[in-house]
């Protein structure tokens, strides 16, 4: 009973760490990455689809991405779609391809990222501990229901609270890895 629970708990936390560790690949540093804009929304015939599904994207330099649609007639609606997001690159389009130049950063821009990191970070810390709140309600819940001994559901809450101090290590980790990406010159 506790082990499943501590195993649900642990694939529901790695996916928490997951969906952060994609969302902080959109968080753009010095170098140029596909990441950055793959999951950019454009809008394709009425309806949004992902970049990546539109078009090839590649780094010719290590400033500079270049999206290849494969149609044609999504140049435009990617040039737009870019404008539009809060990216702040404009699109240079020569009529096959777009190529995107990141400018260097800031001080003030790697402040700016670094806060949206951290606020990343702790989302992601906040999910892990409403997970841990939902398994130790259920494990009180197989309590009452006499399934488990008050001792099991103790030492289960423990080692739940040792799985999340693991979980968030691994958070902690992520991000310092990512801040020191986002402060490389």
């Amino acid at each position: 009973m506790i082990k499943d629970l501590l195993k649900v708990a642990e694939q529901r936390m790695q996916g928490a760490l997951d969906v952060l560790t994609d969302d902080l690949m959109a968080i753009r540093t010095g170098r140029a990455s596909p990441a950055l804009i793959e999951k950019l929304q454009v809008e394709y015939y009425g309806s949004p689809l992902p970049l990546i599904q539109l078009a090839t994207i590649s780094v010719p330099e290590a400033r500079q991405l270049m999206i290849r649609p494969f149609d044609n007639a999504a140049l435009k609606l990617i040039e737009r779609a870019i404008l539009a997001s809060d990216l702040g690159i404009t699109p240079n389009n020569d009529g096959k391809v777009i190529r995107l130049n990141l400018p260097p950063l800031t001080e003030e821009r790697r402040r700016d990222l670094m806060k949206m990191v951290n606020n990343r970070l702790e989302e992601s810390r906040v999910a892990m501990r409403n997970i841990r709140r939902d398994v130790i309600k259920d494990m009180k819940d197989f309590e009452k229901e006499k399934l488990i001994s008050e001792d099991e559901q103790r030492s289960g809450e423990v080692e739940l609270q040792d799985l999340l101090n693991v979980m968030i290590a691994e958070v902690d980790e992520v991000g310092k890895r990512k801040e020191k990406e986002i402060m490389e010159v």
